[in-house]
């Protein structure tokens, strides 16, 4: 699946405009928070932000700044699971959780050296990743996939054990962004 496809599941699963009250990230339209519409130029309404601006922004910030579309070339399940979880956790997060996945796997750094959690995709992370897909080949992806998510669902829970009022979207959380 593409970053168009990608995007638009996004879109249809965040839905339309959206303020619920628990939810710190304040008002949203088709998943865009207003402080993030606000940061990459958008000066109007929530309510109206249009949908080719929020394709916009999910393509600019959470595929290519990040760098997952460097790891789509290699591993495209598991690029589609770092957008997912970037565009919900932020992709420093997602970013970290593939490096701390990779650091886990390395097998004790006889395949590759463990990496620097810098929640950052560059030359390093890349190269750990080829190491990785090298050695495990494509059922590696499926499990680093499985890493990430379990990485993303133990935080969801964290969430909604700090902070009570998020309890309201956890099951929403695991059950549309976990597998």
């Amino acid at each position: 699946m593409g970053i168009d496809e990608l995007i638009d599941e996004v879109i249809e699963r965040e839905g339309g405009y959206i303020d619920h009250p628990a939810d710190t990230g304040g008002a949203t339209r088709w998943g865009i928070t207003q402080a993030t519409a606000r940061a990459q130029g958008y000066l109007g309404d929530m309510r109206t932000l249009p949908r080719e601006e929020a394709t916009a922004i999910y393509r600019r910030l959470y595929w290519l700044r990040p760098g997952f579309d460097r790891v789509a070339a290699r591993a495209p399940d598991l690029a589609a699971e770092l957008f997912d979880t970037g565009v919900n956790m932020g992709p420093a997060t997602a970013t970290g959780f593939l490096q701390r996945a990779l650091n886990a796997l390395n097998r004790g750094q006889r395949d590759y050296p463990d990496l620097s959690v810098d929640s950052r995709i560059g030359p390093v992370t890349i190269a750990a990743l080829d190491a990785f897909l090298a050695t495990r080949g494509q059922a590696g992806e499926a499990v680093l996939v499985k890493a990430a998510d379990a990485l993303q669902g133990e935080r969801y829970l964290a969430l909604a054990e700090r902070r009570p009022a998020n309890e309201a979207f956890l099951y929403g959380w695991l059950a549309n962004r976990i597998g």
